[in-house]
C-alpha cells in the first residue's frame, strides 16, 4: 500500500504535515443550516476536512435493541439514531459548500448502499471504529478506489490485522489506520496514542489519531509530535445542544486552537536534521571561543596561561581553536602579538 496519497489535492501521509479532520459527524440535528454552519467552522478553524456520519437506523440496529446505557437516556437506541440520520439529498450541498471553503468532504458509511451514496461526493471515506469487523462494508468501501481512513477503536491487532486484509484483498491501496478509544468522552489516561507506533510499526502504514477526549490540545498535540499523519476531532456548534455526540465535542474555537497548536509542533518538530541552522548563524561566529591573547606578547616570547585563554570571539573574529591550546602552550611568538587579539597559525614559530 501506498504511504502517502492525495485527499482534495492535499498530501496524506509519511513526510506529509499532520492532515486535521474535523468530525462534524450527526451534531446538524437535523438541521442542514447547522450542517452548513459546521462546515463553516471547520474551514474557519483551517482544518483541512469537514467529516460526517451516513447511516439509517434500521440499517444499525434492530428496532429492539433496548437502551443505551452510557448515554444515560431512556429513549430506544433505534429512535436516537433515527432522529440522527443525515438524508442523502443534502449530500451534494454538502460537498460543494466544503469544496467552496477548501476544505475536503469525507463522510463515515454505515452499510453497504451508503458506499454507493457517498462514492459520487466525498473525497475520501472514513470506516468507524465499529465497522472494523463489518467485511461486507469493509470490501464496499476497498472497490471504489478511494483513501480510506479506519479507527481502530475496541480493536486488537488481530482483528486490524483482519481489516486491513480484506480491505487490501479488495483494492485499497490508500489507507490510514487511526488509533481510536471508543469512549465518549475519553478519559485522558484511556487515549494510549502511543499506540500509534505500535500500528506503524506493526503494519506499515501511516497512522494517526480520532480523538475522543474533551481537551482540545493534549492528545493532538501528542499525536502531531509521535509523527500522526491524520489527527481527527469531533467538534460541534455547542456543547449545550442536544443529542448525544455534543458534550464530548470541542466547540469551533476550541477547534481553532487544536489546529494552531498542531501547526506549532510541527514546526518545532523540523526535520530531524542535525545541522548548524541559519539563525544559528550570528551567535555561533559571535559565542564561539578561540585562543586569545591576554596580554601583549613580544617575539620570541613565549606563549603561557599567563598571556592567552580560551575566549568567545565577539565581534573581533575567530583564530585556532580551543582544541590547540597544548600546542600553543610553550611556542614561541613568531612576531609581535597585541593583547586581545585571537591568535592564528602565523603568530607561531616553527618548533
Amino acid at each position: 500500500m501506498q504511504t502517502s496519497f492525495e485527499i482534495h489535492g492535499r498530501r496524506v501521509g509519511d513526510g506529509e504535515p499532520c492532515y486535521i479532520i474535523a468530525e462534524a459527524g450527526s451534531n446538524h440535528n437535523g438541521s442542514l443550516e447547522a450542517a452548513l454552519r459546521l462546515i463553516d467552522a471547520a474551514a474557519d478553524a483551517r482544518a483541512d476536512a469537514v467529516k460526517f456520519q451516513t447511516f439509517e437506523a434500521r440499517r444499525l440496529y434492530p428496532r429492539t435493541a433496548g437502551t443505551s446505557d452510557y448515554l444515560g437516556d431512556p429513549t430506544p437506541i433505534f429512535d436516537i439514531i433515527r432522529a440522527m440520520e443525515l438524508p442523502s439529498e443534502w449530500l451534494p450541498r454538502l460537498r460543494d459548500h466544503a469544496h467552496a471553503r477548501g476544505i475536503a468532504f469525507i463522510s463515515s458509511p454505515f452499510h453497504e448502499e451508503a458506499v454507493s451514496a457517498l462514492e459520487p461526493w466525498v473525497d475520501a471515506f472514513k470506516v468507524a471504529s465499529y465497522e472494523l469487523t463489518h467485511r461486507p462494508l469493509l470490501r464496499a468501501v476497498a472497490a471504489r478506489g478511494m483513501p480510506v481512513l479506519l479507527s481502530t477503536g475496541a480493536s486488537d491487532l488481530d482483528e486490524i490485522a483482519g481489516a486491513v486484509e480484506a480491505l487490501r484483498e479488495a483494492g485499497c491501496t490508500c489507507l490510514v489506520l487511526l488509533q481510536c478509544t471508543a469512549a465518549y468522552p475519553t478519559p485522558p489516561e484511556a487515549a494510549n496514542v502511543r499506540a500509534m507506533v505500535t500500528l506503524r510499526s506493526r503494519f506499515g502504514l501511516p497512522t494517526g489519531l480520532s480523538d475522543h477526549t474533551r481537551d482540545p490540545v493534549a492528545a493532538p498535540v501528542a499525536a502531531a509530535a509521535l509523527g500522526a499523519a491524520v489527527i481527527e476531532k469531533h467538534f460541534t456548534l455547542s456543547n449545550r445542544l442536544p443529542g448525544p455526540d455534543h458534550a464530548f465535542a470541542v466547540e469551533p474555537r476550541e477547534l481553532a486552537r487544536l489546529v494552531a497548536r498542531v501547526r506549532d509542533v510541527e514546526r518545532v518538530l523540523g526535520s530531524g536534521e542535525k545541522a548548524v541552522h541559519a539563525v544559528e548563524g550570528e551567535l555561533r561566529e559571535f559565542a564561539r571561543r578561540s585562543i586569545f591573547t591576554t596580554a601583549p606578547i613580544r617575539a620570541g616570547e613565549r606563549f603561557t596561561r599567563e598571556n592567552v585563554d580560551v575566549l568567545r570571539h565577539g565581534k573581533l573574529g575567530g583564530g585556532l581553536a580551543p582544541a590547540e591550546l597544548e600546542r600553543v602552550l610553550g611556542a614561541t611568538a613568531a612576531r609581535d602579538v597585541e593583547a586581545e587579539r585571537a591568535v592564528v597559525e602565523d603568530d607561531l614559530a616553527p618548533p
